[in-house]
């Protein structure tokens, strides 16, 4: 029964993670409209509860407090960085894409 227990707290913690990571990428830079805050919430949300606790793992080891940590702690960390950094990713690649498309057409005219 602790194991149950002790599963059900770390999807707690993997899900108010990655929660208050979208909704602080909500807030950090306020989308253009409806949608686009749907859109990013929902990816963020994916992306903590995906890499939560990998990116968790890596930030505690990198910062040399994954000892020091209960695992629910190292989850909903991981699951706020990945959920915040999952909009700026994507924002990353879309720019990438806008960038090469335009520079596509500029070379076909």
């Amino acid at each position: 029964m602790t194991g149950l227990s002790e599963a059900a707290l770390l999807w707690a913690a993997k899900a108010a993670g990655a929660i208050v990571g979208s909704a602080i990428s909500i807030a950090y830079l306020l989308p253009s409209g409806r949608r686009e805050a749907a859109i990013r919430f929902a990816v963020g949300v994916a992306c903590g509860f995906v890499f939560g606790g990998t990116a968790g793992l890596k930030i505690a080891t990198e910062l040399g407090i994954a000892g020091r940590l209960a695992p629910s702690e190292l989850v909903m960390m991981g699951s706020a960085a990945a959920s915040l950094c999952a909009w700026s990713a994507i924002g990353l690649v879309t720019r990438l894409l806008t960038t090469a498309a335009r520079s596509g057409q500029a070379t076909e005219g």
